[in-house]
């Protein structure tokens, strides 16, 4: 079967499009945003006998409470004029969303809000006004909308809202996008989750698949009710205790050990074997999403429900929340994202529509932007322009030669921070892995940096470069020589940022752990719509004190690299036995009181290996009483030679805090004053929520010399805080430099050159 698969995957390349089945004939479909050119092509299909036929046109039926589009291929049902999906007809089959539902509860656009300082509501967006945008044979546009003004103050979220479905001929699926716009004299909000939720058929589709190896058969939405079910830590964990399917007795479940980075997360959905039909929601591109690519969210999960998530506060707390202030006026395109329907004929089997739904997110990806929504907010390609240029680094500490930047991660986002491109929600979002970047207002944007090409950066159309819009972030992977042979080194931290300011580009931001703190480059550019800008080679030397003494981890924002232990085998999701992602096991933070009962965790440089030793969280240890405590970790390392006129330099990264404190002590772990304390800081809840990180922090403490000795050192790491089992510390990397090289140190900013 695989075999076979590959040679269809290698034919379809050939061809330009993909694969796609119903139970009348198979067809190959043009990439969906080619323009005016491919609309032969998509008027086409080729049947059974390889005979070529004509698409049927695309139709709209607008009846009295409801509007259906048809291509022939696939029927979309919405109400009207709120604009909900009440009905997808595909393959001979009725209606792919839950009938037992609700009208309001089967396809629509949500949201999650509240006026500042005021509660959070819930809000399922429901039109009220409808017009025809487009309708042709090729295509059909529609729009619900939802106006705002002062008489609906505290009930619904100043915003006017504006939701888009599109069904093009030949497509087996349709796409949806939104605007929200807010004016500047309306009154500010917060928004914690904006998304698209399909509530599927629970009789027909029970295999989800969100990776190549992160499928499995689901639970049923009945086997989490009362009786059926025992409820563990908190409300979305349970244990399976009498399932319809008797095979997942004993399993827990729990939406959030399926999220997925934004970086990975570009098809999921669900298989119904009986007919063998798929359900796939496809994001085509990271523009519209918030908060960079290692953002984490909610993909798909019991229901059986589909999600588009456009924005979330998950994995990275209050830091991440949308707010508006009064008199700010906003505007922000989300989506098209596409819904993608498939099927399989006699002889083949499920794992086709799988690999199906991946040929076509790469048709999609390959396709944006798009070239047929309407709305002038939605900017096209002819509408960017393009800024390239290289990124070379140079580290003395590791090579005299310039090192390649080939796993790099570019991006454009608004001034700020430091960092402050992973909590970036306003402007628009892109993430691709090779190629061109294309950037609308203001906006973060990250691409994959191989060096083997320029990578274009495009930027949307402005009449001039009047206000601060642009930041570059890069992610770097580098290879590294050691005695005992290659090592990856991973540069995955913080940003290199450029922003416009008249018709100047400014940079800085940090390349951790090659180089960790701000710099600054001044770059006179102007870049208008159809330009293309070539910024030559920009070679960055990193800050750094001195030289490394010792490091822990690696510097890749992930504490994924150390211990993660086996789950109690009373809470076991059997995909994650012998998996990658063991780390999504639920109770993990429970396992390290079992492994630490009555002291804590000591980690001696030079003899421990920290992929066995030290535990992926610093977590508070459960007493038998129930009540838990702080802990306080140990590093120990020794030094030949003490310089103590000078200081050594101490960095710690950060992947996730939880309401936590980190504490440095130096050769005393009772002094009263820590060397340095961070403070409370983070509401991540990654260690609930089975991620293996959360928002990125780093940490620069200076240890003067005269606090460490020749010979055997301690550096004490105690995290104090203990409101709730999941209170706690996950790090990246740490690393000591010893005291600075000879000449000028570069620790303040690094530098271009």
């Amino acid at each position: 079967m695989w075999t076979r698969l590959q040679s269809l995957a290698g034919s379809l390349r050939d061809l330009g499009g993909c694969t796609r089945h119903n139970s009348v004939a198979a067809f190959t479909c043009q990439n969906p945003g080619g323009g005016d050119s491919d609309n032969s092509q998509r008027a086409l299909r080729v049947d059974k006998g390889g005979h070529t036929m004509p698409f049927q046109a695309v139709r709209l039926y607008i009846q009295d409470h409801h509007v259906v589009m048809d291509n022939g291929t696939v029927q979309v049902t919405l109400s009207k004029p709120a604009g909900l999906v009440t009905g997808i007809r595909y393959d001979g089959i009725d209606n792919l969303l839950e009938v037992r539902n609700r009208e309001t509860n089967r396809g629509y656009w949500d949201l999650h809000w509240n006026p500042p300082g005021g509660k959070g509501i819930f809000d399922v967006i429901s039109g009220t006004s409808f017009r025809v945008i487009v309708e042709n044979d090729e295509q059909v546009e529609l729009s619900f909308t939802r106006m705002w003004d002062s008489l609906l103050e505290g009930k619904y979220i100043p915003l006017n809202i504006d939701k888009r479905f599109i069904l093009l001929r030949g497509s087996s699926g349709f796409y949806s996008y939104a605007i929200y716009k807010h004016l500047q004299e309306w009154p500010g909000f917060d928004i914690g989750e904006t998304r698209i939720t399909f509530k599927l058929r629970k009789d027909m589709f029970q295999y989800m698949a969100i990776a190549d190896n992160r499928q499995r058969l689901m639970p049923l939405p009945d086997d989490l009710l009362p009786g059926r079910c025992q409820t563990l830590a908190y409300p979305e964990a349970v244990i399976l205790v009498n399932p319809e399917l008797p095979e997942l007795t004993g399993e827990v479940d729990d939406k959030y050990q399926y999220s997925c980075e934004n970086k990975d997360n570009q098809v999921h959905g669900w298989i119904c074997f009986k007919p063998l039909v798929g359900f796939w929601q496809i994001t085509p591109s990271d523009e519209f999403r918030t908060a960079g690519p290692l953002k984490q969210n909610l993909t798909s999960h019991v229901g059986p429900t589909t999600l588009a998530m456009f924005h979330s506060s998950h994995y990275a707390g209050k830091d991440l929340v949308l707010s508006i202030s009064p008199g700010e006026p906003w505007k922000k395109v989300f989506g098209p994202v596409f819904i993608y329907l498939n099927s399989a004929s006699n002889g083949e089997d499920a794992p086709f529509l799988w690999e199906d739904a991946k040929m076509q997110m790469m048709a999609e990806v390959q396709s944006w932007p798009y070239s047929f929504p309407v709305s002038e907010d939605f900017q096209k390609s002819e509408e960017r322009g393009n800024v390239c240029g290289r990124l070379l680094v140079k580290d003395r500490n590791i090579s005299d030669d310039y090192i390649l930047a080939s796993g790099a991660y570019v991006g454009l986002a608004p001034p700020g921070d430091v960092g402050s491109w992973q909590t970036e929600c306003k402007g628009q979002l892109q993430h691709i892995k090779r190629g061109c970047l294309s950037i609308v207002n203001t906006s973060l944007i990250h691409a994959k940096n191989e060096f083997t090409q320029r990578t274009a950066l495009k930027r949307g159309q402005r009449s001039q470069l009047s206000t601060a819009e642009l930041v570059i972030t890069f992610f770097l992977l580098l290879v590294r020589t050691t005695n005992s042979g290659l090592e990856q080194m991973r540069m995955a931290i913080s940003p290199l940022k450029a922003y416009a300011l008249g018709t100047t580009i400014f940079m800085h931001g940090s390349l951790d752990f090659l180089g960790i703190t701000d710099l600054m480059l001044s770059v006179q550019i102007s870049c208008n719509v159809g330009c293309d800008m070539d910024m030559g080679d920009l070679v960055y030397e990193p800050p750094r004190d001195g030289p490394t003494l010792w490091e822990i981890g690696i510097p890749d924002r992930s504490a994924a690299e150390f211990y993660i232990p086996d789950p109690d085998p009373k809470f076991m999701n059997n995909l994650y036995a012998n998996h990658p992602d063991r780390f999504r096991q639920y109770g993990l933070w429970d396992r390290y009181a079992d492994m630490y009962p009555d002291t804590d965790l000591v980690y001696t440089v030079g003899l421990s290996d920290y992929r066995k030793d030290w535990f992926f969280a610093q977590v508070v240890r459960r007493k038998d009483d129930g009540t838990h405590v702080g802990t306080t970790w140990q590093i120990k390392f020794k030094l030949d030679k003490v310089d103590r006129s000078c200081s050594y330099k101490l960095r710690v990264a950060i992947a996730s805090a939880t309401l936590a404190e980190l504490q440095v002590r130096v050769n005393d772990e009772k002094a009263r004053r820590p060397l340095f304390t961070s403070g409370l800081i983070g509401r991540d809840n990654s260690i609930a929520r089975h991620g293996i990180h959360g928002l990125y922090r780093l940490y620069n403490v200076n240890i003067p010399g005269a606090r460490v000795v020749e010979g055997e050192n301690t550096i004490f790491l105690a995290q104090p805080r203990c409101t709730s089992p999941f209170t706690g510390l996950m790090y990246d990397y740490i690393r000591l430099e010893g005291p600075p090289f000879s000449g000028s140190s570069n620790e303040a900013s690094g530098s271009f050159k």
